[in-house]
């Protein structure tokens, strides 16, 4: 057991973000449990299975870390799955997929890490929404949904935890040049559907402002940065600047003006 250096449970390591923060945290010298369901060779990380969608493998990857080390000091929720289609053609198969992984697996992570960080009195859990979390973006409503989820979650869990001194932070990322395309459930593109022409260009459009978006590293640098500071923010918003003033307007202006913002936005017309 090593009582001198913090110890770090970080979901999604294998690839995209995941990997830039794990990078990040190894240079600052912490133990970083990485956990993801391939296992793979690497010197950034400690690695670990976990599959959110089976509730066994995340109790038992937390027992093995506490088992190994005697607490977890930092949990950074980082995994995460996509998914685009329309609301109406979207299979519940699917929907109930993507909540598995972003929400629930989540959710069950936290309750499982929470008894060992209230023990120790102190802790730092960082859940990774997404700045579409803010509001329900065409053709991306499920995903939007899972963020929107996590981030009430998140906000309620701060509160509660206030009183045993663990801190509870939320990032909301916006686009960035990651392989989240790789993984993404594609509701299929039918062209019998009312809703093929829209999709078809929201889906290229989507894929655009993923590849003009951030580096990774931008991210990794970021969760280092609040990991060291004594009372982090509740939330951070970090994307280009169209992407951070998105949630400052959604939340400010008349609901249908903002919608018309959408949909000029995304060329949704009548």
């Amino acid at each position: 057991m090593n009582q001198s250096k913090k110890i770090v449970l970080l979901t999604g390591a294998t690839g995209g973000l995941g990997t830039s923060i794990a990078k990040y945290l190894d240079k600052e010298k912490y133990i970083v449990y990485g956990a993801g369901r391939k296992q793979t060779q690497t010197t950034d990380y400690i690695p670990v299975y976990m599959d959110l969608q089976k509730p066994e493998s995340i109790t038992q990857a937390v027992n093995k870390i506490l088992s190994e080390q005697g607490k977890i000091d930092i949990l950074i929720n980082n995994a995460g799955i996509g998914i685009t289609g329309s609301i109406e053609e979207t299979s519940i198969e699917n929907v109930k997929k993507v909540f598995e992984v972003n929400f629930f697996g989540m959710m069950q992570l936290i309750q499982e890490v929470l008894p060992a960080m209230r023990k120790q009195k102190k802790g730092l859990i960082i859940n990774i929404s997404s700045i579409a979390g803010y509001t329900g973006l065409p053709y991306r409503g499920i995903y939007s949904a899972t963020k929107a989820a996590v981030m009430r979650m998140t906000e309620a869990l701060s509160t509660e935890l206030y009183p045993f001194g663990i801190k509870v932070v939320e990032i909301a990322p916006g686009d960035f040049k990651t392989k989240i395309a790789e993984g993404r459930i594609y509701t299929p593109l039918k062209k019998d559907s009312p809703y093929y022409e829209d999709y078809q260009r929201i889906l290229k459009m989507i894929d655009i402002e993923v590849e003009q978006g951030l580096e990774p590293e931008v991210l990794g640098k970021k969760v280092s940065q609040i990991i060291r500071k004594k009372n982090p923010k509740l939330t951070y918003n970090i994307g280009i600047f169209m992407q951070k003033l998105a949630p400052f307007l959604a939340t400010c202006l008349p609901g249908r003006f903002f919608e018309k913002l959408i949909l000029k936005h995304y060329k949704i017309k009548k």
